[in-house]
């Protein structure tokens, strides 16, 4: 029994519907470093992170490269892709923290878009938000160099409101994930990374990033538009 009493992002859900979810629902674990939900799990369930993140990429062997897609992290949802369309999504995944999800039967969510707009709210933006990714990511990679690429993905991740300025899902990450999320190699990173430091718009520490100055790192992007 799970016994949720809400479930972000599913803002107003009735408690008939949670009642469900604490019935059907089950709590999957994922180590540190180990793959997380497959293919063949997302053609029959649909999973909400709990906790952790996960990486959700393509990789080829022909020349050893990735590209992450997504980095998801709490509230995520994972395969919207496969509850629409019901065709399986040829992707890996990783789980870059121990992970926990909410594992529901794919039957009863897309019921559950067919029959309760508190559902509909959250997932539609959602997909929404997931498609405007991937095209920025698409569009990232064909316009601009890898420096820019790097600074929209620190603003994208930065936590205004956090006085820290502190990099949410890019925190403790390392320079080849974060290389496999703008399409380029962890010396590059690294490289631009050492040069924002000098600057004094990064402060890293051990894999902490914190952003010290927003300002110059906004008019440097805005440079290369």
């Amino acid at each position: 029994m799970l016994h949720l009493t809400k479930l972000e992002p599913f803002h107003g859900l009735s408690r008939h519907l949670i009642d469900q979810i604490n019935r059907i629902g089950v709590i999957r674990e994922y180590p540190k470093g180990s793959p997380a939900m497959d293919s063949d799990d997302t053609l029959r369930h649909f999973y909400i992170l709990l906790e952790g993140r996960i990486k959700v990429y393509r990789y080829n062997p022909q020349n050893n490269r990735e590209q992450t897609l997504y980095l998801l992290g709490p509230h995520d949802m994972f395969d919207v892709l496969t509850v629409l369309d019901g065709r399986r999504h040829e992707v890996m995944t990783e789980a870059i923290d121990h992970v926990k999800a909410l594992e529901l039967p794919i039957d009863k969510v897309r019921e559950w878009l067919d029959t309760n707009p508190a559902f509909n709210r959250a997932f539609f933006p959602y997909l929404a938000r997931q498609m405007r990714q991937v095209e920025e990511l698409a569009t990232d990679l064909s316009l601009y160099d890898t420096s820019t690429r790097l600074m929209k993905l620190i603003l994208k991740n930065l936590d205004l409101k956090n006085p820290a300025r502190r990099l949410g899902l890019l925190q403790n990450l390392s320079h080849d994930e974060i290389a496999s999320m703008i399409g380029t190699v962890r010396h590059v990173v690294n490289r631009h990374l050492q040069q924002l430091k000098k600057e004094g718009i990064l402060n890293i520490e051990r894999k902490k990033l914190a952003v010290n100055d927003v300002k110059k790192l906004l008019e440097k992007v805005e440079e290369e538009y």
